[in-house]
């Protein structure tokens, strides 16, 4: 079950039951089940603070992903900050939604196992973004 949370931010996210039905089917893609997923839209400094306190990073990021998976469940925590998020729509010249949405497939993909530490993982790991948001634009 995937769930929605805001915290200090006044977003709002549109279009629960298409993005649910697309991380399920990315989850089904890639051999795995969703289980509770916690997507938690949120502001910079509250991500700030989640960064520093949990994982002892003091830098803004647009996602943190805590990966609460067992087996081939998928469950976790997606904190997305809405403000690098839009932020980055505007460096990368794409709109919000799909910013966002890259975002929200990101965070999945690291609960499914993916990493993008060297310039290998995170080629691969833009293909696999880039051909769900594809699969997206088709449900």
């Amino acid at each position: 079950m995937v769930s929605y949370f805001f915290e200090e931010t006044d977003f709002k996210f549109k279009n629960r039951r298409l993005n649910n039905a697309w991380l399920k089917t990315v989850a089904g893609s890639e051999i795995k089940k969703l289980g509770d997923i916690n997507i938690i839209f949120c502001s910079d400094n509250y991500i700030l603070d989640v960064n520093q306190r949990y994982l002892q990073h003091d830098y803004f990021t647009d996602i943190i992903t805590f990966d609460y998976c067992e087996g081939d469940v998928l469950s976790g925590d997606l904190f997305i900050s809405v403000d690098s998020v839009r932020e980055n729509s505007v460096f990368y010249g794409t709109d919000f939604e799909n910013e966002l949405n890259r975002v929200i497939v990101h965070g999945l993909l690291h609960l499914i196992g993916y990493d993008d530490h060297t310039d290998e993982d995170i080629r691969t790991m833009r293909e696999k973004e880039n051909y769900y948001l594809e699969i997206r634009s088709h449900l």
